[in-house]
């Protein structure tokens, strides 16, 4: 039976879409015959107990520079939709987990995906810390004298915001840096919010794992290889994506942390690994699923909706 679907994302005219999961995701729906609507964050509103959206009705093509036409906004009750993804980037902050609080008032009954209160109460690089064993030697803090410890302990650390997203303020400082009082210093300055230190993994040059896990199974994972110039794999900010497999050890990851993912409702997520051990579990917005297609794996895209549509 076809779904209406409301996609709550950044605005479809700013995506890249050789790369872009939300707007694999909205193919597959089209192509299955779902209804797609799509609407900013900005756009949700809370009226006593109702939740309202300007949405507009979404036709998707693949084609650069033409992969979209928006119908005019329409004041709609999130109430009558059948599903809606929960797909904007982060930052994770105040306006995001808002956002949350007023998916929390639609779900289940309308589907949310990932589940709001989860995605809320599952920060990504906190979230993580639940599996320490399986982690990077990892410090979350902002005292400076916690932070000369670990480096004088661990020395080469990576450093970066504890709700960033997408590479930036990533500092990878070497045991003998002279900045990390100034870092420490700009970083108290910019962030109200603890902070992550972390023991640099120098198995980071050979890739940064992005795995792919459906209802808590991996699907697919592709390596994402950082610049000779840089510490950050992200695509966007130069790193390159190649074919891969998933290791014995990756698979024994996605064993442990399996059950928790499915406790908290989260259909789609990618985990990030590094030399055999996790850094990263993404819960808001994961990506990755054209990489993998593109590589001749999954179609991780179709296996979301099969999984979406089991639910409803």
């Amino acid at each position: 039976m076809p779904l209406s679907v409301a996609f709550q994302m950044d605005h479809i005219s700013t995506v890249s879409i050789a790369g872009d999961t939300t707007f694999a995701l909205a193919l597959e729906a089209q192509r299955r015959g779902h209804k797609l609507w799509h609407y900013t964050p900005n756009r949700l509103s809370q009226l006593g107990e109702k939740v309202f959206a300007k949405v507009e009705a979404m036709t998707v093509r693949d084609e650069v520079g033409n992969h979209f036409s928006l119908g005019e906004p329409l004041r709609t009750d999130l109430a009558e939709m059948d599903v809606v993804l929960l797909r904007q980037d982060p930052p994770f902050d105040m306006h995001y987990i808002t956002t949350t609080h007023f998916l929390e008032r639609i779900h289940p009954k309308t589907l949310v995906v990932n589940d709001p209160a989860w995605v809320r109460n599952s920060p990504e690089k906190i979230f993580v810390t639940e599996f320490a064993d399986l982690m990077p030697d990892t410090l979350i803090t902002r005292d400076p004298a916690e932070v000369d410890a670990f480096r004088a302990e661990h020395g080469d650390i990576i450093v970066k915001p504890l709700y960033g997203n997408g590479g930036a303020g990533i500092f990878h400082l070497l045991e003998a840096d002279r900045n990390l009082a100034s870092l420490l210093e700009l970083f108290t300055q910019t962030f109200r919010e603890p902070f992550i230190v972390q023991r640099y993994l120098k198995e980071v040059r050979g890739g940064d794992k992005r795995i792919i896990l459906i209802e808590g199974e991996p699907v697919g994972a592709i390596n994402r290889v950082p610049a000779a110039h840089d510490s950050r794999s992200n695509m966007h900010v130069g790193g390159r994506a190649e074919p891969t497999e998933i290791t014995e050890r990756e698979r024994e990851i996605c064993a442990r942390i399996g059950p928790a993912l499915r406790e908290r409702g989260f259909v789609l997520v990618g985990i990030d690994v590094i030399g055999g051990l996790l850094t990263e579990i993404n819960v808001t917005s994961p990506t990755g699923v054209r990489e993998v297609q593109r590589f001749g794996g999954a179609d991780v895209a179709a296996l979301f909706w099969d999984a979406v549509e089991a639910r409803r």
